[in-house]
């Protein structure tokens, strides 16, 4: 049996800088230098999260990164207000309104939620339960 000491999640990508630039100052969120070469986004709940710089590095087909909120639209609004855009997806099987939030709690289909896209592609998500 894996008896693990800690455990964090991590994702690459293309340019550390401008990841930490979004990460830190457009998301607000706790974001450090690690020690060899990449970030480490701290988690609210005290786990964190390795981001590190990846040359051929390709966005991930999924969502890697869920920010649970308590008003999804005062967040989308702050996110676009910041230069984020989030709608970005034109899918019947994920309806969104004209702030790119699908409201899934009205329709009994999970949490309103809205899609973004860091720098690098990578797919991030704010949610309200």
């Amino acid at each position: 049996m894996v008896t693990p000491l800690d455990i964090f999640s991590g994702f690459s990508v293309d340019d550390i800088a401008a990841a930490k630039t979004f990460y830190a100052d457009t998301l607000g969120l706790d974001v450090s230098d690690g020690t060899m070469g990449n970030l480490d986004l701290r988690l609210p709940a005290g786990g964190h999260v390795f981001i590190y710089p990846k040359p051929d590095h390709t966005p991930a087909s999924f969502t890697i990164l869920n920010l649970v909120v308590d008003d999804i639209d005062a967040a989308v609004d702050d996110l676009n207000a910041r230069g984020v855009a989030t709608k970005i997806y034109d899918d019947d099987a994920l309806p969104t309104d004209g702030k790119g939030i699908m409201r899934g709690r009205a329709a009994d289909r999970g949490p309103d939620i809205a899609w973004f896209r860091d720098p690098a592609g990578n797919v991030l998500s704010v949610l309200q339960d």
